[in-house]
């Protein structure tokens, strides 16, 4: 699995361009300056949720995967957030798209 750090940086931590989802990411405890702890959690929550969709393309494989994410703060229910990843026909490796909260009544 393979996450930028401007996907982290500029966009999932980023007020301007994300303003819902920063502040999402944010009061878990997320921070830029250390991107890589949100990255290893996204990477975490892809191997261990549930694959709710995929949508096949030219363009490769989109996988949305539901389920809980580890946080710094290690509150407890564990926060549910849904990621969307892309294995493109070049590489079997999946490329990290966005994440957005999950509410638990989508989940159970």
């Amino acid at each position: 699995m393979e996450i930028e750090k401007q996907k982290i940086v500029d966009y999932l931590l980023n007020h301007e361009k994300s303003k819902g989802k920063a502040a999402f990411f944010l009061a878990l405890g997320f921070v830029s300056t250390e991107w890589e702890i949100l990255a290893q959690a996204l990477k975490a929550q892809a191997s261990t949720g549930r694959i709710s969709g995929e949508i096949h393309s030219p363009y490769g494989t989109r996988h949305t995967v539901d389920g809980p994410l580890e946080t710094p703060d290690g509150r407890c229910p564990l926060p549910l957030i849904r990621s969307v990843w892309i294995e493109e026909p070049s590489s079997p490796r999946w490329r990290f798209v966005t994440a957005y909260p999950l509410e638990r009544r989508n989940y159970d």
